[in-house]
């Protein structure tokens, strides 16, 4: 049986679980050859979504609203999250291991982002949208959260285009796995930072045209 204690314990050999799809039990082992990275001092804000930032429609909360996001990220047609990843995460957060950050609309959550801490290493789950660039949002705040608390490293898992635009990138496993241990030795705090108005973080991103 695969205990919260033994997934961080696989996280730190550089290795995650996936499910192939929601109604499969079981979970199978991932250690990419190559794997994908935000490096966080080069998230890209491009100048649309810098607009959609200042207009500050929107109210970011942090662990506000995690087993919610965890579902919203499970409930896509196609996904890797089963049951037994939503119980193995909602441990993990009870923890303090697992964190989402939420984007709130007119009192409704409209997107957010969910991943496990361990040391200055944060692992990347997932995220989801409701609303127009709602998960950009989410996660360009997340990246200065996770800066501001002394994290070093910003897990993907994997290198899509919707990530590669933003700014994250691909490196070989033995590359990984070199950043992640040093990660592991360091000490960061994702609760500690409070989340920066619109403009200084914008002050603090890398902008694209």
């Amino acid at each position: 049986m695969l205990t919260p204690e033994a997934m961080l314990a696989a996280y730190a050999r550089g290795i995650f679980p996936m499910a192939e799809r929601r109604d499969d039990p079981r979970l199978h082992w991932v250690d990419p050859q190559r794997r994908g990275i935000f490096p966080l001092q080069d998230f890209h804000i491009s100048r649309s979504l810098a607009r959609a930032i200042r207009r500050q429609d929107y109210e970011i909360r942090t662990d506000s609203a995690f087993a919610e996001v965890v579902a919203a990220c499970a409930g896509r047609e196609e996904t890797w999250i089963n049951d037994r990843l939503v119980g193995l995460y909602a441990a993990l957060h009870r923890m303090g291991h697992a964190h989402s950050l939420e984007l709130w609309r007119e009192g409704r959550l409209a997107g957010g982002v969910f991943g496990l801490t361990l040391g200055a290493a944060f692992f990347g789950e997932s995220m989801f949208s409701r609303r127009t660039d709602a998960s950009k949002i989410a996660l360009a705040y997340l990246v200065d959260r996770l800066r501001a608390g002394g994290f070093t490293l910003f897990d993907t898992q994997f290198l899509t285009p919707h990530l590669a635009s933003l700014g994250a990138i691909e490196i070989a496993r033995g590359r990984y796995h070199r950043l992640l241990a040093e990660a592991l030795a360091r000490r960061a705090d994702f609760t500690g930072p409070a989340t920066p108005d619109a403009y200084a973080l914008l002050q603090r991103s890398t902008q694209t045209s």
